[in-house]
Formats: structure tokens, sequence, C-alpha cells
């Protein structure tokens, strides 16, 4: 039982950094972001919110695979907190202040930062470091992404 609450725990833990992030980027989407100039390979405004939802349930569902083998205040889980942390800043950042060239410098750390925790998670569990994959392909295609918006505006 205690380890089933503990998963619960990882994924609202997770999915509430997620649903507060969004309190800066759902407002922002019509307006300020529908202005922008984007490159063709920008996904439709549609995808972000269920892949988004997946990742982060792939995040916790991971974290707490590590927890259960190397407990709360370990090295990989004190790096996901950090990448956690970092992938908040991105949306204040980049949706919030509108500083999209401040933006790409964070997610160019968060994706270091989630490289370090994937590889982290993989030396204690070899499925916690695999679910981690999906996340780190996704920001890095998010840091070309905001690359080129960077680019072009």
């Amino acid at each position: 039982m205690t380890e089933r609450r503990a998963l619960y725990a990882f994924v609202i833990a997770t999915l509430i950094v997620g649903l507060s992030a969004s309190l800066f980027t759902e407002p922002e989407i019509a307006g300020w972001y529908a202005g922008l100039a984007k490159p063709g390979f920008n996904p439709p405004n549609w995808i972000f919110a269920p892949v988004w939802t997946t990742l982060y349930v792939l995040m916790a569902f991971a974290a707490w695979r590590v927890w259960r083998v190397a407990g709360l205040r370990s090295a990989p889980l004190v790096l996901y907190l950090v990448q956690l942390v970092l992938n908040f800043a991105w949306s204040l950042i980049f949706f919030r202040a509108h500083r999209i060239e401040l933006a790409l410098i964070d997610i160019v750390l968060l994706w270091v930062a989630i490289l370090a925790t994937t590889i982290a998670f993989f030396r204690r569990d070899a499925l916690a470091g695999a679910l981690m994959l999906p996340y780190l392909a996704w920001v890095g295609f998010a840091a070309v992404l905001n690359y080129e918006i960077a680019r072009l505006n």
C-alpha cells in the first residue's frame, strides 16, 4: 500500500508541475504565441497537452521506480527535481515573460538536466531510464523549435 501511495504522490506532484506551467501557457496561445512566426515543423497546438500529460506520467513512474531502490534523497531524485524546476521555468520564461532567447537557454539547461537524470535513472533501474527517453527526445525537439522561433522573431 505504501508503494502505491508513493506512486500516486509522484504522479500527482509531477502533473501539478505541468498544470501549474499551463497556467502561464494557456492564456498566451491564442494571442501572443499565435502572432509569432513559426517554422513549418511546428506541431498543431492541440498536440502539446496530450504529449506533455503522457510524458509527465512516464516521468513520474520512472521517478517512483528509482525512489523504490534509491530513496527520496538520492542523487537521481535531486536531478529529477532540478529538471522539474527547469521545466516549469521554461513556461514562465517563454509564455509569461515572452523572453524567447532566455527560454532557449533554459531549455538547453533542461535538456542537459534530463540527460543527467536519465543516465542516473538507468544506473538505478533500466526501465526507469528507458521511460525518460521520450521526454529527452521531446525536449530536444522543443529546443530546436524554440531556437527556430527565436530566429524567426
